[in-house]
């Protein structure tokens, strides 16, 4: 895990496109310096980022980060076998507040559905720029308390409490407590 860059990733999988930065940044949404200063590991984008970009390579997070993973038709999965869509983009933190860990059940492509393991540690947040993209999802808080917020609609959600909307509101995710909330959550067709 520590021989990985996200920006030496996302710089080799823009030039095998025939992309230059700014083409990417223009299919991305994003400024043409973001680009920049992640290929050159001079800035550590956030999850929301990171996908915003990746969808201007049509890529998963998946795709990125596990790139050799096997295609498994496997129905049972253990913990060891959730697919990490987040680790590496935290590996240089050595506090964990702020991070977000997105552990995904099998391959999300191959059934058009995408169920995630979700850990937000106290600060994590998706991001000021909310999220938004042609799916549907839901969830659960299993642990601990998340802000979900849907628009222009806004709630703490605590262990038990659950949200499923249109996912092309736009949308945002933050741990405003001083605990880690836990989240399972389902999305179709899959976003990450």
């Amino acid at each position: 895990m520590k021989d990985f860059s996200v920006g030496d990733r996302l710089r080799q999988m823009r030039q095998t496109a025939g992309l230059s930065q700014r083409q990417l940044a223009e299919a991305s949404g994003v400024p043409h310096g973001q680009i920049s200063m992640i290929e050159t590991n001079r800035s550590s984008p956030s999850v929301a980022s990171l996908r915003k970009i990746l969808g201007g390579l049509s890529v998963t997070m998946s795709e990125f980060f596990e790139p050799d993973a096997p295609v498994s038709q496997s129905v049972f999965f253990k913990p060891q076998d959730l697919r990490d869509l987040t680790t590496r983009l935290y590996s240089t933190l050595d506090d964990p507040r702020g991070k977000i860990t997105l552990q995904q059940v099998g391959d999300a492509k191959a059934h058009n559905l995408q169920i995630l393991h979700e850990r937000y540690e106290p600060g994590a947040d998706t991001g000021a720029q909310m999220l938004e993209h042609v799916s549907h999802e839901g969830g659960i808080v299993i642990a601990g308390e998340i802000e979900v917020t849907v628009g222009e609609q806004s709630a703490v959600l605590k262990a038990g409490d659950s949200y499923l909307f249109d996912s092309t509101q736009p949308h945002r995710f933050r741990n405003v407590s001083d605990r880690e909330a836990v989240v399972v959550s389902a999305c179709t067709p899959p976003y990450l």
